[in-house]
């Protein structure tokens, strides 16, 4: 795309502008400074405020967040994303997936996203609706449950790759049983619902597929309180240029740094939800969350340094 057109595209949605040398000063959106502290580099295609300290590597950040519909669909139709070097490809290679992992789900899965259910299906659905679950997040996430075999009395919550089928499952028990989860022998290294996520909007990583579901659309479950930088989710975000939610349970607010530290290497858009007093975020109502995630924080080099020495 001619920078003219980028221009005209990045104006409509921040206003006036006025030169300085190659850059183009703008009111920055983030900050609502009242002076124009946002230096657009059209050619380099990067961006910063000099008052929020707010900036990117790719200036479809700001068309993403702040531009309409139509802006963002002109910006994609015209603009050749091949500009960007891929930090994907530059760290880690340009790989291709030769095939994705693939599990049948358990002996005697009943979906609870069925019309017509067994009486059995009284005990999950009241563990389920306890937890804040309703009958539209059953639906959404194809949840279900095991009347047999090694998963009886468990709630089945099942993950799906690109190519439709499952790749993993949760295993949660709504009876008494000493072992709460009994997941499958399998790897978890995968991007629980790929089929369902959207990388090009704001994802929120979250530990258990319970928060994912209390977090809303395009949450993903990281199935633990650690992301390597090496996993599936982790270069996938990067190869997308991905903003990120981080919302880990309280007890894993070192987990949680680690990861927007590994993040910040590459110069995401980063965000850090605070969940106190909850213990994690499926014990939040989904309006709770979504209050949670508007105040999340940006981070950057200087509050990822404050926060990293108040916690000594």
């Amino acid at each position: 795309m001619s920078s003219g057109k980028k221009l005209k595209i990045l104006s409509d949605i921040l206003g006036d502008y006025y030169y300085s040398g190659k850059e183009h000063l703008f009111h920055c959106p983030q900050c609502e400074h009242h002076k124009r502290k946002l230096s657009i580099n059209i050619e380099k295609n990067v961006f910063k405020c000099w008052v929020c300290d707010w900036s990117g590597r790719d200036l479809y950040r700001l068309v993403r967040r702040y531009g309409t519909h139509s802006s963002r669909r002109k910006w994609k139709e015209f603009y050749n994303r091949v500009e960007i070097e891929s930090f994907a490809d530059k760290m880690f290679g340009s790989e291709e997936i030769i095939g994705e992992q693939e599990i049948d789900l358990p002996e005697g899965f009943v979906s609870l996203a069925n019309k017509k259910l067994p009486a059995t299906s009284l005990y999950p659905l009241n563990y389920l609706y306890d937890r804040g679950i309703k009958k539209e997040d059953i639906v959404c996430w194809k949840i279900g449950f095991c009347t047999e075999g090694d998963y009886e009395g468990r709630v089945i919550i099942p993950s799906f790759g690109l190519s439709g089928k499952t790749n993993y499952f949760v295993a949660r028990s709504y009876s008494r049983s000493w072992k709460k989860y009994m997941n499958p022998s399998i790897s978890k290294d995968i991007i629980f619902n790929h089929l369902y996520l959207d990388f090009d909007d704001d994802m929120v990583l979250v530990e258990g597929v319970f928060d994912a579901i209390i977090a809303g659309p395009n949450a993903v479950p990281i199935l633990g309180s650690t992301l390597r930088e090496n996993s599936k989710l982790f270069q996938q975000i990067i190869e997308n240029d991905t903003p990120i939610y981080i919302a880990l349970d309280v007890d894993a607010e070192s987990k949680a740094m680690k990861i927007i530290s590994n993040l910040l290497k590459y110069d995401l858009e980063v965000y850090k939800v605070d969940i106190h007093p909850f213990s994690d975020v499926g014990e939040m109502t989904k309006k709770e969350f979504r209050d949670r995630k508007q105040d999340a924080m940006l981070m950057n080099s200087t509050n990822f340094l404050l926060k990293t020495i108040n916690r000594i």
